[in-house]
This record gives structure tokens, sequence and C-alpha cells, in this order.
């Protein structure tokens, strides 16, 4: 495998966008293989994905730990198996969790996880992002709001230590 890359930001940041783009790039040179997490193939992404629209404090514990099984799935699955590996949200998943936790699991999952150069995190404002996902028509989930983007991307920060951090 040449590159493992990982795109993350908040809901509505373009990660879907920039991760087309990439690969519309790299497939001139070879095999390209993108996942998006929560996926809808498997067991822990659907649950992952139902638990987020639910919304709560129970289904938000849900979410994480499907969203962190459903992540790991793609990892054992698909790593090093195509010349360029996309994923579209990866390890940042750990933002949403307390802020006192978020620091110490993130070490531990970069620590279980593949790492790379090629962690990018697309920072856009609050305001932008709630702008962009009421235009996508999809039913809104616990963290599509003004108050949960300020919220979880402050919560961000302490883990971007080794992501690019593109404004």
């Amino acid at each position: 495998m040449k590159r493992f890359i990982a795109i993350d930001g908040l809901d509505g940041s373009g990660k879907d966008t920039q991760a087309r783009l990439i690969k519309e790039k790299y497939e001139k040179e070879g095999t390209v293989i993108i996942r998006s997490h929560p996926t809808s193939d498997n067991f822990f992404g659907r649950n992952s994905k139902a638990a987020l629209e639910r919304g709560g404090k129970l289904n938000k514990v849900i979410a994480t730990l499907c969203y962190g099984a459903d992540a790991i799935r793609s990892v054992i699955k698909y790593y090093g198996k195509a010349d360029t590996v996309i994923f579209v949200r990866y390890t940042l998943a750990v933002s949403y969790l307390n802020k006192a936790i978020s620091v110490p699991v993130y070490k531990l999952v970069c620590f279980a996880l593949p790492v790379s150069e090629y962690f990018f995190y697309l920072d856009v404002s609050p305001e932008k992002l709630v702008e962009r996902v009421q235009k996508r028509n999809e039913k809104e989930e616990m963290f599509e709001n003004y108050e949960a983007f300020v919220k979880v991307r402050q919560k961000a920060e302490p883990v971007l230590y080794n992501w690019h951090v593109i404004p």
C-alpha cells in the first residue's frame, strides 16, 4: 500500500467531496478504496447511524462504541488491500466523548490502529456547517446543530496534534 489517507471533520465539512477528489487523482496510479464511516454494510455501522439519529446520552455511547467497531472492522478488512486506502472519518470520533477522557482514549486508539502522515481535518465554521447540513434534506443527527458543532469542534482541538488542519 502506497498511502493510507484519513479525512475527518464535522458533518458538512466536505469530507466526502475531498475523498472523491483524492480518489480521482490516485486512480490513475493504481487501486483505491474509500470507506466512509459509519458504513451501512454491517451491523456496527447501521447501529451507529441509527443511534445518532435517535439522540440521548445512551445512544451517544452506543453510537460511539458501534462507530469504533465499524472503523476497526474496516481497518481489518481493507487496510493494505489497495494502493491507496481512504477513510472518511477515522480516529477523531473520540472528540464526541467527554473531554476528560478523549485525549487518553485517542492516544490508545492511535497506538492500536494504523496512523499516517496523510491525516487531514477539514475545519469549517459552525455557521457554515449548519447551512450545509440543512441543504441535505436528511434526518438530523444528534450532533448536527450549531451548539453541538461549537462544542465538538472545541473538544477536537486537543487530539488534532497528528492531523493536518485545513481551514
